[in-house]
């Protein structure tokens, strides 16, 4: 099987790390922290000139009509740069609601303004009880003439502090663990009975607490079946852990580097560090933890385009199960190595730590993908 990448695929990958290479180093990505929604309008509009924010979605709809392999190349270096922008929450998960389910009508509507970088979304999904059952759902939608009423509270929705558009999970009917009876909606963040609780998260991001009491949408709002809409969710969510395992593969291959490095310049009693037989043997383990990272993002890229949904799953949550493990691994590693400093605020390597240790828990961690690849019987 061949996994070099094509000749527009290699021009994709130097664009796109040339952008971040220039605009985000660490001390830059502090300022943006401070930024109205934690993130740069800026870095958000250079995205969207150099195209980034449309490759996924389908000419028709004003994109590039590109695949997953595109999508981990730019995830794989919004990794390494410890991206704040929301290019997850909009153009992988709200994106792909639109461009699975969304009709002519909402894509026309929301996919323009998400490629000209004028619009943000989030993803409000998780709730109090839920965990990671992406079908335990209690928030409700329920029908008031031509229109739903959408009440319930989301947590940790990521983005949702400087969201444009809220893309929330809701029962239409039946009880709270049910498969059946759950829809999508696009919820403007600005319409009455909306309130937020924001807040930062530990890896630098913002997110927020919804609240939603009587919000009241049109039909329209509605992406797909709004009373079978789980395999959309499972799909675009599969999408996202996809994308995560590139992330995560960025982050991993750069503090690797930043590591090494710091063992090359480090010394103790005369000698750098890096001349310890024992560390070295440490640095080689986080090389083949790595490298056994990028062997499954890559088998999960491949597989996310799966026509059969459970074959996709499994082969996802096997891709999670060895980021987290590799993610923990590099991550402490790579903290241990640097001694003390890389405790600190002031050193980079900890908030590779930190956001690898967020990804490890978003949709599902090592644990609950383990579960999932046992009892599919899949041998990874």
């Amino acid at each position: 099987m061949d996994f070099e990448l094509s000749e527009e695929q290699r021009l994709l990958k130097e664009a796109v790390d040339g952008l971040l290479s220039d605009g985000y180093q660490f001390t830059q990505r502090k300022k943006y922290m401070k930024e109205t929604g934690g993130w740069s309008q800026d870095i958000w509009r250079r995205l969207a000139e150099q195209g980034l924010l449309g490759l996924p979605f389908a000419e028709v709809d004003g994109g590039f009509g590109l695949g997953a392999v595109e999508a981990m190349i730019v995830m794989d270096a919004l990794g390494k740069a410890l991206v704040l922008e929301p290019y997850l929450a909009t153009v992988v998960i709200s994106g792909g609601f639109l461009r699975h389910g969304g009709s002519a009508a909402q894509r026309a509507e929301h996919i323009p303004p998400i490629i000209d970088g004028r619009k943000t979304f989030a993803f409000a999904q998780l709730e109090k009880d839920s965990r990671y059952d992406l079908h335990d759902v209690t928030t409700s939608a329920r029908k008031r003439g031509q229109s739903w009423v959408i009440e319930g509270k989301k947590f940790v929705v990521i983005n949702g502090e400087s969201a444009d558009t809220l893309v929330v999970t809701a029962r239409t009917e039946g009880a709270q663990r049910d498969t059946a009876g759950i829809g999508v909606f696009l919820v403007p963040s600005n319409v009455k009975g909306i309130t937020k609780e924001t807040y930062p998260t530990q890896d630098g991001l913002r997110a927020a607490d919804i609240t939603f009491t009587g919000v009241e949408v049109g039909a329209h709002a509605a992406i797909g079946d709004p009373n079978n809409a789980l395999l959309l969710i499972e799909r675009v969510v599969d999408e996202a852990r996809t994308a995560l395992c590139a992330e995560a593969v960025g982050a991993m291959d750069e503090s690797l580097k930043i590591t090494v490095e710091y063992l090359k310049t480090r010394n103790q009693f005369g000698v750098p560090i890096g001349s310890f037989q024992s560390l070295q043997h440490r640095v080689a383990d986080m090389f083949v933890a790595l490298e056994q990272a990028r062997s499954m993002s890559m088998f999960a890229t491949m597989a996310v385009d799966f026509g059969d949904g459970a074959e996709r799953a499994k082969t996802v949550a096997a891709a999670k199960m060895q980021i987290g493990m590799s993610g923990k691994f590099i991550g402490q590693q790579s903290i241990q190595l640097h001694g003390g400093i890389g405790m600190t605020m002031e050193a980079k390597i900890g908030h590779y730590f930190k956001r690898l240790a967020m990804i490890e828990n978003t949709f599902g961690d090592t644990r609950y993908h383990l579960r999932r690849v046992s009892e599919s019987g899949v041998l990874v």
